[in-house]
C-alpha cells in the first residue's frame, strides 16, 4: 500500500474518532435546549432564566453522569475501556437514567412547556431502551442518539405541521456520518449501528408524541 493511501486512511480514522467524540449522546439534551433558546421564540425569554435552565440541564445530563462514571471506575478500579465493556455498560446507563429522571423532575418543577421536557423524556427513553437491549445484544448508543433526533423531528412535524425537509436531511446525514465513524473505529458492526438508529427513531417519535 502506498504512503498516500496509508496517510488518507489515517486521516479518515482520525476524523472518525473526532466525529465520534463530538456527537456524544449525552450532549444532545443540552444542545436541544440551546437551540430552543436561540432559534425559536423562546429567545425572547430573560437571559437569567435561560442560563439557569441551561446550567441545570448541563449539570444533570453531562456533568453528573460523567462524574458518576468516574467515581464508579475509581471505586471498582475499572479502566475507561472496562467501563465501556458490555457487562459494565449497564452501570453507566443506570447513572444516566437516574440523572435524567432528576432533570425531568426539574423541568416539571419549573413548569417548563411539555415540548421542552420531551427532550429529556426522549433521552431517558433511549437510555432505558438501550440498557434493556444491551443485556442481550450490543447496539450503538451513538446511533440511537442520532436516530432519536430523526424520530423527534418526524414527531414535531406531526404536532406542529411544518416542513422539516432540510432539518431532516441534516439529521439523516449526521446519523449516517456517526454510524460510519463508529464502524471505522471498530466500536460497532453494521447491524449494531442500524439497530441503534432504529431504536433511536422509535424512541424519539414515541417519546415526543406521548409527551
Amino acid at each position: 500500500m502506498s504512503k498516500e493511501k496509508i496517510r488518507a486512511i489515517r486521516i479518515i480514522i482520525a476524523a472518525a474518532h473526532i466525529l465520534s467524540g463530538i456527537f456524544v449522546p449525552s450532549y444532545y439534551p443540552f444542545v436541544g435546549f440551546a437551540i430552543l433558546f436561540t432559534a425559536t421564540y423562546m429567545s425572547l425569554l430573560p437571559l437569567d432564566f435561560k442560563l439557569i435552565v441551561l446550567g441545570t440541564v448541563y449539570i444533570f445530563t453531562i456533568a453528573m453522569p460523567w462524574l458518576g462514571g468516574k467515581m464508579v471506575r475509581r471505586i471498582y478500579g475499572w479502566t475507561h475501556h472496562q467501563m465501556h465493556m458490555q457487562h459494565h455498560r449497564a452501570t453507566a446507563y443506570v447513572i444516566k437514567i437516574i440523572c435524567y429522571i432528576c432533570c425531568l423532575q426539574f423541568c416539571s418543577s419549573m413548569n417548563l412547556p411539555s415540548f421542552m421536557g420531551a427532550i429529556i423524556a426522549v433521552s431517558l427513553l433511549v437510555n432505558c431502551t438501550c440498557v434493556i437491549i444491551n443485556f442481550r445484544y450490543h447496539i450503538s448508543a451513538h446511533s440511537a442518539g442520532t436516530g432519536a433526533i430523526i424520530g423527534a423531528l418526524l414527531a414535531y412535524t406531526t404536532i406542529f405541521t411544518f416542513n422539516p425537509l432540510w432539518w431532516l436531511c441534516a439529521a439523516i446525514l449526521l446519523s449516517g456520518a456517526v454510524m460510519s465513524s463508529r464502524m471505522l473505529i471498530h466500536n460497532h458492526t453494521l447491524p449494531q449501528v442500524l439497530g441503534g438508529t432504529a431504536v433511536g427513531i422509535l424512541c424519539g417519535y414515541i417519546g415526543i408524541i406521548l409527551t
